[in-house]
């Protein structure tokens, strides 16, 4: 696309700088940042870039709650020291929704297992236990990973994780999310994909691990009635294969026209026009004063 236009037509096509600017990210991410996407292993420094990954999510969409790092694990070795184990530590089950929002909200460390969980949808959908053949005939579809592969999920607050997380989860308002998305690589559009419709648990998880894509999922009714999610949120889904792009993008567009943190709202009529509005105006035979 940058062969074919100019900086400013693009503007004028309403695409913005953000875009611009976001469209020759792809070498943007530092090498740590690029090492860890790429490798499943704890590579030094991973705490390190989940902090700073945190912060600088929190500061420039300017969140409520914390972005959650999540992991999948496939044994107990792989489970933090520090991660609470809810029927273990604590003597109760939660639902995966009460856990993500517990991690994203009060800051904590889970790990949930089989014997942690009160729901049987995230037990199917992370492959933890086998899908009844009549689970179709009560419940939207929706994606599981193999049975067997994993024994459980865990889930923490971004900037606590030390380890290298699978999917990245992001509450946002409809207009922090729009900052998020107006920070991507324009080649990188086709790589979000969305689903509305229950489980938010399995579709914000398995399909961003199993696709490697950008996923915007609605909260289904358990978020709300069960784990305190708000209204207005929608989960944006980070793949581990696009952290580093997904990142290098924000921060480039911290202070861009679309960046959310500088927005400000006002209605004037007849604002003064940029002067590339003008020439484009001029030549539709449109107004310019």
């Amino acid at each position: 696309m940058g062969s074919r236009f100019s900086r400013r037509e693009v503007l004028g096509l309403g695409l913005g700088a953000a875009a611009i600017g976001a469209y020759s990210l792809a070498g943007a991410a530092t090498n740590s940042e690029q090492a860890q996407v790429k490798n499943n292993d704890q590579p030094a420094g991973t705490a390190e870039i989940n902090k700073r990954n945190a912060e600088d999510l929190e500061r420039v969409l300017i969140l409520r709650t914390s972005p959650v790092a999540v992991k999948m694990v496939s044994k107990e070795e792989e489970i933090p020291k520090d991660a609470v184990r809810p029927k273990k530590d604590r003597g109760y089950h939660l639902t995966q929704c009460q856990a993500v929002s517990m991690s994203r909200r009060d800051k904590v460390t889970l790990a949930m297992l089989k014997e942690d969980n009160w729901c049987p949808t995230a037990v199917m959908a992370y492959g933890l236990v086998e899908k009844p053949a009549s689970v179709n005939q009560w419940s939207h579809p929706y994606d599981s990973f193999e049975y067997g592969k994993y024994i459980g999920i865990v889930t923490a607050p971004l900037s606590r994780a030390d380890f290298v997380p699978d999917v990245v989860l992001v509450y946002a308002k409809p207009a922090q999310l729009r900052g998020l998305l107006l920070s991507l690589k324009i080649s990188d559009v086709p790589e979000v994909s969305h689903h509305f419709f229950p489980p938010s648990c399995g579709w914000s998880v398995v399909n961003p691990i199993k696709e490697g894509k950008y996923y915007i999922v609605l909260p289904d009714p358990g978020e709300y009635q069960r784990a305190l999610t708000d209204e207005g949120d929608l989960i944006f889904s980070i793949p581990k294969v696009k952290m580093a792009e997904m990142m290098a993008g924000i921060r480039q567009n911290e202070h861009g026209p679309f960046s959310y943190r500088d927005h400000q709202m006002f209605m004037e009529t007849d604002f003064p026009l940029p002067d590339f509005y003008k020439e484009m105006f001029k030549n539709w035979g449109m107004d310019t004063e």
